[in-house]
């Protein structure tokens, strides 16, 4: 019988010439960003995708000093829209990522659209996802930015495929898929009329897998939700609810606990784990090469309200 293949070993001897390829691109995108907007502003929730966007911005606006330390600033600010239902664990990761690289952080409160009356709940435990967008345009009119990075992929679901690198957003803040401008020969026109703004892509070109093999050869720091931990969940609909208080368990329904981890990180109300004993970076790129389903397929949940869900709430103006 074979001995098992440690994947730990094996990756840094891997031919990482894509990720390398990758990497240009979205570094040549960064700085295409900062060259054609005046205030620009890069979206940062402590999420794996977010936090290699910003491993990109070091390399792109950094001095690398020794190993994964960067000198200098970013010349944008980072911005996180917070439900006020956020894992706890990721809104203490996100502070002191951003307390250790020195850099500033502008903070959306989805109470505050709650208390201007912007934002009207039909009950305290709805969830909060979808209202983020009018938190988020809020922030960027009170901040008059006039493009926001994220860190969208185009394989995540299939409203995110129809989405070019440099989005265009009209003065309402809405997308719209078939005013898309075209980028042949990575020209990209980012003109806009007052009131209206860019969102910018860097890492569209990549996925799931891809994001992970560079958090193992970058070494990125990220949330410990994404790493296999015990969990109380609720076995729901095919889904695994973690249990916090603002899902509690509904009649008839037992809770349980279970090895998990998180393949993506948002709201509580819908986010949600698998199971999973992976440990480390390798342990997830091994899973990452057998699964089947995307990772929003797989554990959010108000994207499985119906296969258009996802673009509805992007032409209203969501991430």
């Amino acid at each position: 019988m074979n001995a098992p293949v440690n994947l730990e070993q094996l990756l840094p001897l891997a031919d990482h010439r894509h990720l390398d390829h990758l990497e240009e691109e979205a570094i040549f995108i960064l700085r295409e960003v900062a060259a054609a907007f005046e205030r620009p502003a890069l979206l940062f929730s402590g999420g794996k995708d977010s936090c290699v966007v910003l491993r990109l911005a070091e390399k792109a606006f950094k001095q690398r000093v020794a190993g994964n330390e960067f000198k200098g600033k970013l010349p944008f600010p980072l911005v996180h829209v917070d439900t006020g239902h956020n894992f706890p664990e990721v809104i203490e990761f996100r502070d002191r990522r951003v307390e250790e690289m020195g850099e500033r952080l502008v903070v959306g409160h989805l109470e505050d659209s709650i208390r201007k009356g912007t934002i009207r709940l039909s009950h305290p435990l709805e969830s909060r996802n979808g209202h983020q967008t009018v938190t988020l345009l809020e922030t960027i009119e009170e901040h008059r930015f006039d493009v926001l990075i994220g860190g969208a992929r185009r394989d995540e679901e299939k409203a995110r495929a129809k989405e070019r690198i440099f989005s265009h957003r009209d003065s309402f803040g809405q997308w719209q898929p078939k005013e898309q401008r075209p980028e042949l020969w990575n020209l990209f026109n980012t003109r806009i009329r007052p009131g209206e703004h860019f969102r910018a892509f860097p890492i569209s070109n990549w996925t799931e897998l891809d994001v992970w093999l560079y958090i193992a050869r970058e070494n990125i720091p990220l949330p410990s939700l994404y790493f296999a931990h015990d969990r109380q969940v609720i076995r729901r609909k095919g889904l695994l609810v973690p249990l916090t208080e603002v899902t509690p368990p509904e009649a008839g329904e037992q809770v349980e606990t279970a090895q998990v981890r998180f393949r993506t990180v948002g709201d509580m109300t819908c986010t949600c784990p698998v199971e999973s004993p992976a440990a480390n970076a390798a342990d997830i790129v091994a899973e990452t090469l057998t699964v089947t389903v995307s990772e929003r397929g797989a554990t959010r949940m108000d994207d499985r309200t119906s296969d258009a869900s996802m673009e509805r709430r992007k032409k209203e103006g969501y991430f």
